[in-house]
């Protein structure tokens, strides 16, 4: 019987084989823990994180709220790096909730995936 972590770390490698990030598109991965939301846009050709982000320090709004946000925060400092479009990773989460507001706000800060 598998775990919920099992579950989501077979599902984790099996998007990372198809999916990574190059100096051109580099991969947004999110990062999803009971308390908090984390963003970064990494470049797998050279293994460096480019822009991150992270909900640490908003612990007074909702969750949805703060993913929301990070994903704004995500945009605006990943065109200001002068990143323009990424590959997505959800890390082997399911795509809502939190995940698809992360995705959402970006995709509304100017990203494109």
């Amino acid at each position: 019987m598998t775990t919920k972590l099992e579950r989501r770390i077979k599902i984790k490698y099996r998007v990372r084989n198809k999916i990574s990030g190059t100096a051109e598109r580099p991969r947004m991965s999110v990062f999803r823990s009971n308390k908090q939301i984390y963003v970064q846009i990494i470049n797998d050709m050279n293994g460096t994180t480019l822009v991150s982000a992270s909900s640490l320090g908003m612990e007074t709004c909702p969750k949805k709220e703060q993913a929301a946000k990070v994903g704004e925060m995500a945009a605006k400092k990943a065109l200001e790096a002068g990143i323009t479009s990424v590959v997505f990773d959800r890390n082997g989460y399911l795509y809502h909730g939190r995940v698809k507001e992360v995705a959402d706000a970006a995709r509304n800060g100017g990203l494109k995936f």
